[in-house]
């Protein structure tokens, strides 16, 4: 039998299976492993191809760790002033909640000065000093970004300023030195100064502020510092309490 021949004879014998019925399912069942076959091929030269090998590569380069830099919004208000204040006042709203989970002291010393009016300086001490050797290390109380680094003889000499992710600036004054630099990315509890006397100062202390948008809250309103930690997990700021002092440690 001849090629020709035998095509014909084969189609004949196609047509004859399917009008009867018969062996219908072995050709459905041929056709679907063939697919199925076809599928897995596809798949598996898709799974050889350029472009996978180019996302792990690109992958490579995303930092997944904890430390990501908090959202610039909050780094735009204000950001290049040399202030210690840069806020307008008209922005400031009445009351906000303040997150102060995730601090870490900035040093261990005990409250030298408290926040509050000074009859003898005739004018406000917006701050606390804490007590600290001439070198000891000053670490910052929450994560931030360092707005400025800079130096103020008659006030608070060598001194940091960072803002940090839950609205407040925090204030480190009369370092011997600082040891970071301004824009620069810090986490809670990173080395950004040593201790010292620098500026307006009689001895070796922290002059250390919390300040939210410019206000400077009592430190003692977040910060239990005789315990080192914070008196609760949120401190709500508002216009008429921020001066205040809060004290929940136990009774002695």
């Amino acid at each position: 039998m001849n090629f020709k021949m035998y095509r014909k004879v084969a189609a004949l014998l196609l047509v004859a299976l399917s009008t009867t019925g018969v062996g219908v399912y072995a050709q459905s069942k041929s056709k679907s492993s063939f697919h199925q076959k076809a599928h897995r091929n596809l798949i598996a030269s898709q799974s050889r191809n350029k472009d996978k090998i180019k996302l792990l590569k690109e992958s490579s380069f995303i930092d997944f760790n904890d430390n990501l830099e908090p959202e610039l919004d909050i780094y735009t208000e204000g950001w290049n002033s040399r202030r210690v204040n840069p806020f307008n006042e008209n922005e400031v709203p009445d009351r906000f909640v303040i997150n102060v989970t995730n601090y870490v002291m900035p040093v261990p010393g005990h409250v030298t000065s408290n926040y509050g009016y000074r009859p003898k300086f005739g004018r406000m001490h917006k701050g606390v000093d804490l007590k600290l050797n001439s070198n000891d290390t000053v670490v910052a109380a929450f994560s931030g970004k360092v707005r400025v680094v800079n130096y103020e003889g008659n006030g608070y000499g060598n001194y940091v300023i960072i803002r940090h992710p839950n609205g407040l600036e925090t204030v480190y004054g009369h370092l011997n030195k600082q040891l970071v630099k301004e824009n620069q990315v810090v986490t809670a509890g990173q080395p950004i100064g040593l201790g010292g006397s620098t500026g307006r100062s009689t001895g070796p202390h922290l002059h250390f502020e919390t300040r939210f948008m410019g206000y400077p809250i009592n430190p003692a309103a977040i910060f239990d510092f005789a315990n080192h930690c914070t008196h609760t997990d949120e401190y709500t700021f508002t216009k008429k309490t921020y001066t205040e002092a809060r004290n929940y440690a136990p009774k002695r």
